[in-house]
Parts: C-alpha cells; sequence; structure tokens
C-alpha cells in the first residue's frame, strides 16, 4: 500500500479520507481496545500524518468524528458549562461489611420474592464524566461537577483512545454513556518523572492529574496525558427505544464492549452476600496489583428493570452500593528530612524515605508540616514512619513505629539556616512556620515571585512557563519582575541551546516565534488593572481579595505606599499582621524601585472607575448559582459597577441574595432565616435599568 499517493480531485480525496479513517480507526481499536499491534509505529504515523495533511488541504473532510482529534490541538480557555439530561447522582457509601449487610437484607424485603441478583464491579478513582452520543457519534462530553451542572470537555474527551469517536454495531440513536476517566499508574510515574526533570512540582496523585488534565486548555497537551476511560453506565432518556443487552448491569456492560468501549473484565454477578464479601475480600488484596487505581467496589442490583421500583432516597439510589477501602498504611525508615523554600519563604520540612509502593504509587517524600509537627512526633534520626493514604490524597505521616526506634537514636530539630541561602530562619510571634527573611536574594522565592507575577489570576503572561522562568534567571536577564519589561527580542532567540560538546536533550530552545509571542504577551500583560498588578507583586499575606481591597481604599499605588501600619489596618478584612508585612514591602528600597520600573513600563498603578450608575449604592449582594445573561464573575463586576458591594457569604448585612439557577440550599435557608431579599436575575436587570 502506497502510504502518500497523489490525491488529484476533491472525489479521490475524500475516498482517501474515509480509507485513512478506517484503517486508523481498525489499528487505533486493537491497540486500545485489544492490546494488539497490527502495523508498525511508523507506518500508523505515516497514515495518521497523511490524513492530518489531507484534512489541512480540504478543511470540508475533518470531521468531529475524525482519528486526528485524538492529537488534540484545540484551545479552550473556558469550558463552558452545562446541565445534565440526567443528575449524576453519588451513591451511598460504607466501609463497613455489616452496613452492606443491612444493604443487601434491605433490597431483599423490598422487592418482596422478586428474584434477583447483583453485579460487582470495582471502583475506579477517576473523575467521573458522561458522554452523549447521537446516530453513533460522540457528540459532548461533560464531567460531573456539583451532579447537576458539569464542564463540557469535549475537545479534552476526544483526545482519550478508549473513548469511541464512532461508535460499532448496534446501539441507541440518542443516549448517554457514564464512566470514570482514569491516570494509569505507569502514565502518572512517567509524567511526574518527567516534571521533575523540568524542574515543576511533581502531581500529588493520580485522580488530581486525571481532573487537571481534563481541564486543560490546550487538548494537545491532554492528548499527551495517557488517560482511559472505563465505562460502567447506560443512561437513556424517557420513552427512547431499548436495544437489546440492557436488562442487566452485566449485559449492558457487555453491550458498551460491542460498541467499542474498552469495557475491563473485572465485572462478576453474584448471588449471595457471601458471594459478595469474598469478591471484596480479593479485591482488597489485589487492588496494588492492577494498572489504575481503585478505592473499593461497587454493588448493584443487576436487573436493571429492577431500578425503578427500588427508587431512590433524597441523595442516592436505593439499587446501589458503595463499600470503599479503608486507607492503607505503610511504614518505612526516614532517610533524611530536607528543607524547601516557597514563594513567600516559609520552610517547610520534607521526609525523605526509603521508597514504597502507596496507594498506588512509590512514596519517596511526604511533608512534615512544619517544627511544632516534627516536635510532636518526637522525630529522631533512623526512625521508621507510619505513612497513610486513602485513594485520593497525598500521602501523609501519621506516626512513628516506636517498636523500631533505636535507644540512642538523636532527635531531629529543626533547621535554623535558610537550606539555600544561609539566613537565620524568622518565626513570627502565633505562627506554626519559620520562614527565611531574604525574600530579594534567596533564589526559590526569587523564581517562586517570578512565577507568581506571570500567574493567570496575576499579570497572566500566558508564555512564560516556569521553565522558561527559570531559563531567563540563569541567564540573568530576569531578577526582579521589572525585568520581564525590559526583555528584547534579540535577547530571547536562541535561550536554551545547548552549549557545544554538552549532548542533546534539556530544555526547548526559544525560536523567533516564541520570542515574539513572549514580547506581545507582556506588552499586553500592561492593560491589567490595578489591583491585579498589586496581587502579582507577592506580598506576603495579601491574596486577590486582599490586593482589591487595598486597591479600592487607597485608588492608586502612591497613597498606598504612604500609608502607615494603622491606616493600612483601617481596611476592610486587612489586619494587623498584614498591614506590617505591607508597610514593611513598600519601606523596602528596591521594592519601590521595582514599582518604579514597572510604572515607567506602562502598568497601571491606579484604579479605573467603570462606574455605569449608582442604582446598588450603599446595598451588599450575595451571588449564588448559575445564570443565563451572565457568568458569575461577570454579575459580580456588574454589581459593583453599579454602585453595590459583592458579599462572599449570607449575613446579616447582607442587603439581597441573587438566586440563579442550582443555588445552593443552605444559602437559601440561611437568606430566608435571616430575612435576606431574594434576587431573580430578571429582578437584577431591572434593578440596574
Amino acid at each position: 500500500m502506497d502510504l502518500f499517493c497523489s490525491i488529484d480531485t476533491p472525489d479521490s480525496a475524500r475516498e482517501r479520507v474515509a480509507e485513512l479513517t478506517r484503517l486508523i480507526d481498525k489499528y487505533n481499536h486493537a491497540y486500545y481496545m485489544e492490546d494488539t499491534s497490527l502495523v508498525s509505529d511508523f507506518e500508523f504515523d505515516a497514515l495518521l500524518r497523511e490524513l492530518m495533511e489531507m484534512e489541512s488541504k480540504y478543511p470540508d473532510l475533518a470531521l468531529p468524528t475524525s482519528p486526528t482529534r485524538r492529537v488534540g490541538g484545540e484551545v479552550n480557555k473556558t469550558f463552558r458549562q452545562v446541565t445534565h439530561r440526567f443528575p449524576m447522582l453519588s451513591l451511598g457509601n460504607t466501609y463497613s461489611i455489616e452496613e452492606l449487610e443491612e444493604f443487601e437484607a434491605r433490597t431483599r424485603k423490598l422487592l418482596d420474592g422478586v428474584p434477583f441478583t447483583y453485579s460487582c464491579e470495582l471502583k475506579y478513582d477517576g473523575v467521573a464524566v458522561g458522554l452523549t452520543y447521537r446516530h453513533g457519534e460522540l457528540v459532548q462530553a461533560v464531567t460531573r461537577g456539583n451532579g447537576t451542572v458539569g464542564d463540557d470537555i469535549t475537545s479534552n474527551a476526544r483526545t482519550i483512545p478508549t473513548i469511541p469517536l464512532r461508535l460499532r454495531g448496534n446501539s441507541p440513536d440518542d443516549f448517554e454513556v457514564r464512566g470514570e476517566v482514569v491516570y494509569p499508574f505507569e502514565a502518572f510515574e512517567a509524567m511526574n518523572r518527567q516534571r521533575e526533570a523540568d524542574g515543576d512540582e511533581p502531581f500529588a496523585n493520580p485522580r488530581n492529574a486525571a481532573s487537571g488534565s481534563l481541564k486543560l486548555q490546550n487538548s494537545a497537551e491532554c492528548a499527551k496525558r495517557k488517560l482511559q476511560f472505563c465505562p460502567y453506565f447506560v443512561m437513556l432518556p424517557d420513552g427512547a427505544e431499548r436495544i437489546g443487552g440492557l436488562d442487566t448491569q452485566v449485559s449492558m456492560l457487555g453491550s458498551l464492549a460491542d460498541m467499542g468501549f474498552k469495557v475491563l473484565p473485572y465485572t462478576k454477578e453474584c448471588r449471595a452476600i457471601d458471594d459478595i464479601r469474598f469478591y471484596i475480600d480479593f479485591w482488597d488484596k489485589e487492588r496494588w496489583n492492577l494498572p489504575f487505581g481503585i478505592d473499593g467496589v461497587v454493588v448493584k442490583v443487576n436487573q436493571t428493570t429492577l431500578w425503578d421500583r427500588l427508587g431512590m432516597t433524597a441523595k442516592s439510589p436505593r439499587w446501589a452500593i458503595a463499600y470503599k477501602f479503608k486507607a492503607e498504611q505503610v511504614s518505612t525508615p526516614l532517610e533524611e528530612v530536607t528543607y524547601q523554600v516557597g514563594r513567600t519563604g516559609v520552610v517547610t520540612p520534607v521526609a525523605n524515605m526509603r521508597p514504597v509502593w502507596l496507594g498506588g504509587t512509590t512514596v519517596r517524600r511526604a511533608t512534615l508540616n512544619n517544627a511544632d509537627f516534627m516536635e510532636k512526633l518526637d522525630l529522631r534520626v533512623g526512625d521508621w514512619l507510619q505513612v497513610e493514604k486513602g485513594g485520593e490524597i497525598i500521602p501523609k505521616i501519621v506516626g512513628v513505629d516506636l517498636s523500631q526506634r533505636q535507644p540512642d537514636a538523636r532527635p531531629i530539630a529543626f533547621t535554623q539556616l535558610c537550606p539555600v541561602c544561609g539566613t537565620s530562619l524568622v518565626r513570627a510571634e502565633g505562627e506554626a512556620g519559620y520562614y527565611c527573611p531574604n525574600q530579594d536574594g534567596c533564589q526559590p522565592q526569587i523564581l517562586g515571585r517570578l512565577e507568581h507575577f506571570v500567574g493567570r489570576k496575576a499579570m497572566d503572561i500566558e508564555t512564560l512557563g516556569s521553565e522558561r522562568i527559570r531559563m531567563l534567571y540563569e541567564a540573568g536577564l530576569v531578577r526582579t519582575v521589572a525585568d520581564f519589561y525590559t526583555l528584547r527580542r534579540e535577547q530571547l532567540v536562541g535561550l536554551g541551546a545547548q552549549p557545544q560538546g554538552e549532548g542533546e536533550g534539556g530544555q526547548a530552545t526559544i525560536q523567533d516565534k516564541g520570542a515574539e509571542n513572549i514580547l506581545a504577551a507582556v506588552e499586553a500583560s500592561k492593560a491589567v488593572p490595578f489591583e491585579r498588578v498589586l496581587y502579582a507583586l507577592g506580598i506576603r499575606y495579601v491574596g486577590e481579595v486582599g490586593a482589591k481591597k487595598l486597591a479600592r481604599h487607597f485608588k492608586n499605588i502612591d497613597a498606598l505606599m504612604a500609608a502607615d501600619i494603622e491606616t493600612l489596618a483601617m481596611v476592610e478584612d486587612v489586619g494587623d499582621v498584614t498591614a506590617r508585612t505591607v508597610y514593611d514591602y513598600f519601606q523596602t528600597p528596591v521594592h519601590r524601585d521595582t514599582v518604579e520600573r514597572l510604572r515607567a513600563a506602562g502598568l497601571r498603578m491606579e484604579v479605573e472607575e467603570h462606574r455605569t450608575g449608582s442604582q446598588l449604592e450603599g446595598l451588599t449582594i450575595v451571588v449564588s448559582g448559575v445564570f443565563q445573561n451572565f457568568s458569575r464573575d461577570a454579575l459580580k463586576q456588574s454589581i459593583e459597577q453599579h454602585g453595590g458591594k459583592v458579599g462572599s457569604s449570607v449575613s446579616g448585612k447582607t442587603d439581597y441574595l441573587l438566586a440563579g439557577d442550582n443555588m445552593g440550599p443552605e444559602k437559601r435557608r440561611k437568606a430566608e432565616k435571616l430575612g435576606v431579599k431574594l434576587l431573580t436575575e430578571e429582578d437584577y436587570i431591572k434593578m440596574i435599568s
């Protein structure tokens, strides 16, 4: 077969695209669903490359179900919220065999002699997702969210090889497949090794990494993560024609396999509680031999035709229950205690342990929190640490195995010097942590502050990630945040190239286009409003809300820099500690110089009033729920532009609760109790008109 045949006409192009699509789908299915390679990687890549070239030449032939969508490339800066057609309810949980026996007895009583069995399945430790298919094609993928509203992640879901873009065989015309997106251990460990090699923080655990991957703005990045989809459920609209194979949970999974899903062979039909107990005991021991994480077992009444008869409680179905495994705990020897310095100078002790397999990942390090925690443990050289990790949490040290402690073991005292710059550490009164006060000379603080400055919620210079910032720092081009605004194209082009004789690999070299993008993003950041500039400076204790309060109180940087501690402490939500920190920051000559350089570069140093009216003057409004005509952020901005104040929670000072769809019931109850008036979106629009 000629992999690069010439295409001269649109008709022949259409035929070639169809043939390439058929072959690539066939090879993808064999590789990801059947663990079989029908062609070499070279042949497969050549076919895929040809298809991408064809679709680029003839864009009308590029369909949403094309296998090129697996590669990704779509950029999604905002994930649209979608209301689920069918609520994604959570299951009732239990950690007790006794409660499981009660569930089984209650089910038999409710069914009153009707014969039935159970399906026992693994409870995947991932991210719940609903996939909508119409006429056999994937049209939408939505995360669970709050069970009523989730995020549209369709572009990222298309990159997951085990999510069929086009179904095989017989399937309903319009239905939803539910399952979990998991991060297999092997791929997760490989990604963490790469992140550590790049100088980035490793991901905490596979589930959080899977969740973050599905919310990546660039779907090409999601494609690199090698996620896997594990289906477990089919939802049909009322009145939909049922196809065969959906009358039991076990046969439903078989039908999903026939449609092209990768259905894992771990489900078992059970007839009695003893069978269920055996299944649970088996997987409680064997779960660590799986290629992905599970945190329990799901038991369902197998006959789906009986589910309506069993009904629902207020929160979960009566026909299913989740048995969750207890957190695993291991003991491993402490090798050494090291110390990490954060952006604000806080020094965190870290236990470096003999590597041990725990909760699906290899654990080498765990935080010791602070000096008080180390003292409470009475930590000593050579101690064996007890480390615990439930499926979804970061490994944590829960104690010391005193039975293995040597009688003459020497206590480990918290360091008194910064591990990086050697400065004597400081501990403020009432605080648990020590910190390094050398904020302008301690490398991790400088790098952390530079990364904070370019962050999305600060200056949003998205072309500068941690790797590039480190390159700029090591090249001597950036030492303070003001240096970003003096960068020149000739300084950037070629940065990162390996010196002759040092071999290949390492960081990516900045090319012409990359340099242009960096400079364009830096220039665009000059339009960021004053409150975000203030937050971007990274002043200790000043978060997003604090920066906004300070900016709106003082209106400009000069008034803020001139304020004394007493004046600063009078600002709403700014306490004595924060006031002292802000005052000290602006009394430091190097910081004032940085501010002046940023001002000279064109950054905004005063609040720009965008008041469009005073209809809400003096009113405090809390926003809750989902709205038709506004995003929540747009609503809050609108309230402030009309003279109102946005409240974070309902209290006696709240004038109105602006209530959208799916508003939290607790806020509604509190508003009713306090006599706070409820506003609909229509009411609000009338108020500001």
